[in-house]
């Protein structure tokens, strides 16, 4: 029977040692997933790979909102990748665009070169693509081993023509993982149908923490206002869940 590798998408070490415990094959490190992943801190990255034995691609974007940075934000992704690299990331996982949503290929370039031989993923910048064809061949012809991806859609269900379409025209030269919104509801069509080996999932379940109540009318967050005594932990059972299903 064919193995299907299960990437978990993780926002802490807690979330690395669920997703471990759940069957997962590799993680995603990343911070502030509410807003699609920043990069992680290194005691995160530190703490995970002391603590677990799984690969441990980590995020490289220094702010949320798009992926055309100023020259300092660009910096700033350098500086986190050097040091990520530095404390044992196996991959950094990033997207670099112009405005117009055309591939910034020299600033790609440059995280291939510091990447060296570890993993070099472009994430989901790709699904805003001004022309996902063009910009998939200018990845591999840089050296990009692998694209996360929905499929050019909010949810990777239903982009699975899309994901169909770059496995054909990547033929092998470069990994295609879908992710977003992959659930054991979906996985076996979205494998079916796409010939994807890989699978990116995230599954969370909220825990309590009683340490605020005290003073209910106070708010850490933003506008959202969240409640602060509960946090959300990548559900393991799920993760062996799906595990088990692959």
């Amino acid at each position: 029977m064919k193995k299907y590798l299960l990437e978990v998408c993780c926002g802490s070490v807690e979330d690395v040692l669920q997703a471990e415990k759940g069957g997962a094959d590799r993680v995603e490190l990343n911070s502030c997933l509410f807003h699609g992943g920043l990069t992680p801190s290194i005691g995160e990255l530190i703490t995970a790979k002391k603590l677990s034995k799984l690969p441990i691609m980590t995020m490289v974007r220094p702010r949320q909102g798009g992926f055309c940075y100023t020259n300092a934000e660009y910096q700033t992704a350098l500086a986190d990748a050097e040091a990520l690299l530095a404390n044992g990331a196996d991959g950094l996982v990033f997207g670099f665009l112009k405005a117009d949503g055309s591939l910034d290929a020299e600033r790609t370039k440059e995280l291939v070169r510091m990447a060296g031989d570890r993993t070099k993923v472009f994430h989901r910048a790709i699904d805003v693509a001004d022309d996902w064809k063009r910009m998939l061949g200018q990845l591999i012809e840089i050296g990009v081993d692998r694209v996360l991806t929905s499929g050019l859609a909010p949810d990777v269900y239903y982009g699975i023509d899309v994901i169909r379409e770059m496995m054909d025209f990547a033929q092998g030269a470069i990994q295609i993982l879908p992710g977003a919104g992959v659930n054991l509801k979906n996985v076996d069509k979205i494998i079916e149908f796409t010939g994807c080996d890989q699978i990116h999932v995230a599954r969370f379940r909220q825990y309590t923490d009683p340490s605020t109540a005290n003073n209910r009318d106070i708010f850490y967050g933003g506008a959202l206002y969240p409640p602060e005594d509960r946090y959300d932990v990548i559900d393991g059972d799920y993760i062996a869940a799906i595990r088990e299903h692959l």
